[in-house]
């Protein structure tokens, strides 16, 4: 049934114009505006609302993902700009020295955290 609908993400954070700033300013989101509620972004084809709610904690899961057709100079960019990736215990074995963890599989992924804690990846598929 919705198959053909365009999805909508949402990210809770404690502080719009910090969120604004990083969202538009480091990941390079383009900002369709404010509606009082949520700032708005085109992501691809995914409509992704940054809110605050009156209550929030930052989930230690990814919450919003993009899939990448070169990781490793993604991850680089982003470093550049002061982006610190995520490096997990569990992963010690398999991350690079960028952060990218590689599957079994062949898939790369690397995680990182907004300014309010949410844990966003960056994802490329064998």
């Amino acid at each position: 049934m919705l198959a053909d609908h365009t999805p909508a993400g949402f990210i809770a954070v404690d502080d719009i114009d910090r969120a604004r700033a990083f969202y538009e300013g480091i990941l390079g989101l383009r900002c369709q505006g404010f509606d009082g509620f949520a700032l708005k972004f085109a992501a691809g084809p995914i409509n992704l609302r940054i809110v605050k709610p009156p209550a929030r904690v930052a989930a230690d899961y990814t919450v919003f993902g993009w899939e990448s057709a070169d990781i490793g100079a993604d991850v680089a960019a982003l470093a550049a700009k002061g982006v610190a990736f995520i490096r997990y215990p569990f992963f010690a074995d398999s991350q690079d020295a960028q952060g990218i963890w590689t599957a079994p599989n062949g898939d790369r992924v690397a995680w990182f955290r907004d300014p309010d804690g949410n844990t966003l990846s960056l994802a490329q598929h064998a």
